[in-house]
């Protein structure tokens, strides 16, 4: 077969690991449509609104260490993406976007182009405050090198990157496209930058260990877990990190939140003077809260292909090399042992007793505990916040940019690129955006378990600011639209309810579930109401 721009195109992502598309077809883009369905050379999804889109594709980057697709139309289609594009950069996923364009010739008419805003390179010069990297395919001489540039940056920088493809060029046959060519590092800095670093760990009377969103983003966490365990220290997650090094035999302490978490990852990670960061986030969520009370004089950073320590910072430092030096080099420093396993609380209770979101967290505690454990996709807000009070395991949520509406397009994202059943936690608010997503789930024989929380509010924002009624939701009783969508809900307002809804859930892996938890205004997780009392406290004293 001839090569062609976009079968060029296609067996790239292909090569590079992306194992399918989420897209939805419009007129500039049905040229590279026509060829995505009968090429065959990767599966796709049609979801119902680009928003959707983007955030299954992120998701599908965010779960399984590999790129991420979303193919879109010009205009009305990329420029209604730009708020998922926006969060998967700042929480570093590396998504590619490909949109469809005007034909080369046809903005030479002089007239405005359907979907064009200011000029036909306005969507480009928008992307380009979104993305690591760029590319107009309008070329077929250059089209190889232009693609394996652009999907190379992605893998390497694990953030989004844009290409766009006239519709008038997409047939034209070009050469394919170079293999993925990952860089030579230098390892002889990394194997420094990591003797200085495990110096400074042995001379610490506190050492710990920190681990972010990068450990996921290139498939690091086996090599992670080897390490921290030959270092024999004691390791919590960040936040946004929630679900990293799960299953795995390790002294991991939790999930530190600050003063807003649990005590022990508080004290380990606020009490060293030795603290290794591992492709953590500097951001406000993950130390926001408590970020005076970690001595970052004494931290060491290890983030976006750098390591920073003191007045020292080493660059062009991958992740990867850095922890294999890291891991070849190490010795046990302390003496910390899997004993320091947090504790989940289980056991619903049974009965008629009034829901409260962290009842939502004993009873999937208690489905893991009887079941095994499942990939959870969160949505913002205080499902968010009671997936902190959940077993730990796989986990994918919008932790820093903090956009609603991922949970549910995420959570099928999951099924459809691991086959694994996830489980979803999702607000009303969120639900109202992206919800509807769902009704794709019957056409790609997808079964999430949805947990609706519905308090008939954005109930996050109203615990940062009480009162106001423009928090208010109106009750859309949203189990009862789920048989139209081709699942089942129900709603349940008691912890019996609750219990009986998730054992059938699991029992029926052929259609999604959604359960409608119906909450008071005003009642929240046991996390959110001390993240959101720790958020109060640092107002308090900065008015003073």
């Amino acid at each position: 077969m001839t090569e062609t721009i976009a079968t060029a195109l296609l067996c790239a992502l292909r090569d590079r690991g992306a194992d399918r598309l989420f897209g939805i077809p419009g007129d500039f883009v049905l040229p590279f449509f026509r060829v995505i369905e009968e090429s065959g050379i990767l599966p796709w999804h049609t979801l119902s609104h680009e928003p959707g889109v983007g955030y299954a594709a992120d998701a599908q980057g965010r779960f399984n260490c590999k790129l991420g697709v979303a193919v879109v139309t010009y205009g009305a289609g990329a420029l209604n993406m730009v708020n998922a594009v926006a969060q998967a950069y700042a929480e570093k996923s590396p998504l590619v976007v490909i949109s469809g364009a005007p034909g080369c010739d046809e903005g030479a008419l002089g007239l405005g182009l359907h979907h064009q805003v200011k000029t036909l390179g306005s969507q480009m010069e928008i992307y380009r405050e979104l993305t690591c990297a760029q590319g107009l395919l309008d070329d077929p001489e250059t089209a190889p090198g232009e693609i394996a540039r652009v999907l190379d940056a992605a893998r390497r920088m694990s953030r989004p990157v844009y290409l766009e493809i006239p519709r008038d060029v997409v047939n034209a046959p070009c050469g394919s496209v170079p293999p993925f060519d990952p860089g030579l590092p230098d390892r002889e800095a990394a194997r420094a930058c990591a003797s200085e670093i495990l110096s400074r760990l042995r001379g610490a009377k506190r050492p710990a260990i920190l681990i972010g969103v990068e450990a996921r983003r290139y498939d690091l966490e086996d090599r992670i877990a080897r390490l921290c365990q030959k270092l024999a220290l004691p390791v919590a997650t960040s936040f946004m990190g929630r679900g990293l090094l799960a299953g795995r035999d390790l002294p991991l302490v939790g999930t530190y939140l600050g003063s807003a978490g649990d005590e022990l990852p508080a004290r380990v990670v606020e009490g060293s003077d030795g603290l290794l960061m591992l492709g953590v986030i500097l951001s406000d969520t993950n130390f926001g809260v408590s970020g005076r009370n970690i001595d970052m004089q004494k931290a060491i950073r290890a983030f976006d292909r750098s390591v920073e320590f003191a007045h020292h910072r080493y660059d062009g430092i991958p992740l990867g090399p850095l922890v294999e030096a890291l891991e070849e080099m190490a010795e046990p420093i302390g003496s910390a042992t899997p004993n320091y396993r947090p504790e989940y609380k289980t056991g619903l209770p049974e009965g008629d007793v009034a829901l409260e979101p962290s009842h939502v967290a004993m009873a999937v505690n208690d489905l893991f505990a009887a079941h095994g454990r499942m990939p959870i996709a969160s949505d913002v807000g205080d499902c968010l916040f009671t997936g902190m009070e959940i077993m730990d395991t796989e986990f994918v949520a919008p932790g820093y940019y903090a956009s609603m509406g991922l949970g549910v397009p995420a959570g099928m994202a999951i099924n459809a690129t691991s086959g694994k059943r996830p489980l979803i936690l999702v607000g009303d608010g969120a639900f109202q955006m992206t919800g509807w997503e769902l009704g794709n789930c019957r056409k790609y024989g997808l079964a999430p378990i949805v947990i609706l929380f519905n308090n008939r509010s954005w109930e996050m924002l109203r615990t940062f600011q009480p009162g106001p009624s423009y928090h208010d939701l109106d009750d859309w009783h949203y189990a009862a639209i789920a048989g139209h969508l081709g699942g089942k809900g129900r709603r349940v307002r008691t912890t019996g309810e609750l219990g009986e809804a998730l054992a059938a859930a699991h029992g029926d892996p052929d259609h999604f579930h959604l359960i409608e938890v119906m909450l008071e205004r005003g009642a929240t997780s046991r996390t959110l109401a001390r993240f959101a009392g720790a958020i109060r406290e640092m107002s308090a004293l900065k008015d003073e």
